[in-house]
């Protein structure tokens, strides 16, 4: 009888001693699951933050804004760790900007490939309708959709070695149909009309549907065409010489009217509190996102022992997904 006791409390040990752990590791990812929804509502972050960097602690004060990594629409999903310029995240900071009393000007820090026809026109769309200096610094890459937003600048700084340009529209579509015959998949699809499955990876796209596209690619360049030549002041004729999907150097920019002068983060803080009236040292302040609680958790780089290597979210649904963009693919 006590043989069988000692056996029981000693299960009920086993059990308790394996449960615990196990039930704390339970609460634990519940709790991240609960605290990663609630980021969710706010776009993946908390709450926005101006930082000051320099000069005065208080008068009239240059923004600092940066885009970083490609462009897209909407908010930053949660669970993305690749650096992205999210339209969603980024348009409300502009608006803080716009509305701040004390903030004169804007220097939007700009290292971007470019991205999303939408995302660009949504960050394009806020900064003009900012009623203050801005002054584009361009950094490594200011490339397609991220030179599309810079002609909402004042002013453009770029450094000599810059990589710029690119002015134009591109649309892919992967073709799997050989793959899906060698493995023996096939899919069938019940559309309403011809081109309803336009795009489709599982077959071909005919000569029809690339014509298609053709004409929508054409209408969106046109569109891109006119933005350049009304922020640049150059003819649509000038724009289309240059707007071949090529990028420049900033020296090379320069010299074809693309950007203003070429220099370092130092200029472009003096021209936009030359161009606000701010005399004197000006008071320089960074408006971002503070990270929340899952960015901590993996952080920028996404380093956490759950983080799967390869391809991030973004990566596989910008090759999944049929899309225009203005983007830069070396």
């Amino acid at each position: 009888m006590k043989g069988n006791r000692s056996a029981v409390w000693l299960l009920v040990g086993v059990l308790v001693g394996f449960g615990l752990p196990v039930f704390a590791l339970i609460g634990t990812v519940f709790a991240l699951v609960l605290s990663t929804t609630q980021l969710a509502d706010r776009g993946g972050s908390s709450v926005d933050k101006a930082t000051h960097l320099s000069g005065p602690k208080s008068g009239p004060a240059v923004a600092l804004l940066d885009i970083v990594g490609p462009i897209v629409s909407g908010k930053k999903p949660v669970f993305e760790t690749e650096s992205m310029a999210a339209a969603g995240n980024i348009v409300p900071l502009i608006s803080k900007i716009s509305q701040s009393a004390d903030t004169k000007a804007l220097v939007l820090r700009v290292n971007s490939p470019g991205g999303s026809v939408v995302g660009s026109d949504e960050i394009y769309n806020a900064l003009q309708g900012m009623e203050k200096p801005i002054v584009v610094l361009m950094q490594e890459v200011a490339a397609s959709g991220a030179y599309y937003i810079s002609m909402a600048a004042t002013h453009i700084v770029v450094n000599p070695n810059t990589l710029t340009g690119s002015i134009g529209v591109i649309g892919q579509f992967p073709n799997a149909a050989e793959l899906m015959d060698k493995i023996g998949f096939q899919m069938t699809t019940i559309k309403s009309g011809k081109s309803k499955d336009i795009g489709n990876p599982f077959r071909p796209m005919d000569d029809e549907e690339k014509a298609i596209f053709q004409d929508i690619i054409d209408e969106t360049y046109g569109r891109f065409v006119g933005i350049v030549a009304g922020g640049r002041k150059l003819s649509e004729e000038r724009v289309r010489e240059l707007a071949d999907g090529r990028v420049y150097t900033g020296q090379r920019a320069l010299e074809m009217g693309l950007v203003d002068a070429l220099g370092y983060e130092g200029d472009a803080v003096s021209k936009a509190a030359e161009l606000a009236g701010i005399e004197g040292e000006p008071r320089l302040i960074h408006f971002k996102e503070e990270a929340g609680v899952f960015e901590m958790l993996v952080g920028s780089k996404g380093s956490a022992l759950w983080a799967l290597p390869g391809l991030t979210y973004n990566q596989i649904y910008r090759l999944m997904t049929p899309s225009l963009e203005f983007l830069w693919k070396p």
